[in-house]
């Protein structure tokens, strides 16, 4: 009995063991933890280990963007978070990876950032033409949407009088008329806190991309997107078209195409933990934003979800080997 007994512990050990091993586990790539989009990546792992079969996976803390990208590189995560304009920089082998391609795939976008370029109404700059030789923050020093705007700037042929500094620095700074217009990231379709501190001291405008101007931007640089903000970013702000990229969740190029197709669909399907950790996302289309700000290649997996859904997907989105 006793022999029967120890046999059959065994067997349920080597059982569990293999069960365990079934298992595949996936390591998310992050940012630091006191941001939040740490807790998002928190409520998406949460969703993973609920909602998908055989799938177990893990948090880490990183670098964000950059530090992921590099991470994918080496097989040291499987997803993680990626902002869209660095995302096509890396698999392009640009910029901070130029002459080191990072082969990466998108899964979903989460949230997006126009790029507004807020105006004191008195500055006389009602097109982006007019913002020649007008001092000017591109935003803040050393940020991506600093030097995305430069970028930007650059390809329109429109050479402002840069003026650097802090958010703080150009609050002040737009308030008391030193500088006459800034570049703020946007919080979905409203302008930001900051943008709305100066509205309350002085009117404001944003400035909008003209048909031409999108187009070249749309030819040029399409490690950006350009968005149609509806009217309503602020009181008194009317529609506008400006350039942006998102926030996003890139994989390994060798991710099964299984496993991305069922994170996917987990995360499609179970908004609710997402908007509780990341009140951003409240009422956002994650299907739209990502076929519409996505930069680089979808997964085969990722993709096969949303044609699934009825969604075309775009000819820059389309899976490659």
């Amino acid at each position: 009995m006793k022999t029967l007994l120890t046999a059959m512990v065994a067997s349920a050990a080597v059982l569990a063991a293999a069960t365990s091993h079934a298992d595949e586990r996936l390591l998310i790539g992050s940012t630091s933890s006191s941001s939040s989009h740490y807790s998002y990546f928190v409520a998406v792992n949460q969703i993973i280990n609920n909602q998908v079969e055989g799938i177990s996976s893990s948090v880490a803390e990183t670098g964000a963007t950059v530090d992921n990208l590099r991470r994918l590189g080496r097989n040291q995560i499987d997803m993680g978070l990626v902002a869209t304009n660095t995302g096509y920089h890396a698999y392009a082998g640009e910029e901070d990876f130029e002459g080191r391609p990072v082969d990466n795939r998108l899964l979903w976008v989460y949230t997006v950032a126009p790029q507004n370029t807020v105006m004191r109404q008195d500055a006389g700059v009602e097109t982006f033409a007019d913002l020649n030789g007008v001092r000017f923050n591109p935003g803040i020093t050393g940020s991506a949407t600093e030097k995305t705007t430069e970028a930007v700037m650059r390809t329109l042929g429109i050479e402002p009088d840069y003026v650097r500094g802090s958010t703080t620095d150009m609050v002040d700074a737009m308030k008391d008329g030193r500088v006459m217009g800034s570049v703020k990231s946007g919080v979905g379709e409203r302008l930001d806190g900051s943008s709305m501190d100066i509205a309350t001291f002085t009117p404001i405008s944003v400035l909008s991309l003209d048909q031409e101007q999108a187009d070249a931007l749309r030819n040029e640089m399409p490690d950006v997107a350009i968005v149609d903000v509806p009217e309503g970013a602020a009181e008194g702000i009317p529609a506008y078209t400006t350039w942006a990229f998102g926030v996003a969740v890139h994989a390994h190029p060798d991710m099964d195409e299984e496993t991305a197709y069922q994170i996917v669909k987990a995360v499609m399907e179970n908004p609710e933990p997402q908007v509780n950790a990341f009140a951003a996302m409240q009422d956002a289309d994650m299907a739209k934003m990502t076929l519409e700000v996505g930069t680089v290649p979808l997964h085969a997996g990722a993709a096969r979800y949303f044609e699934e859904q009825g969604h075309d997907i775009p000819d820059t989105l389309q899976p490659v080997q």
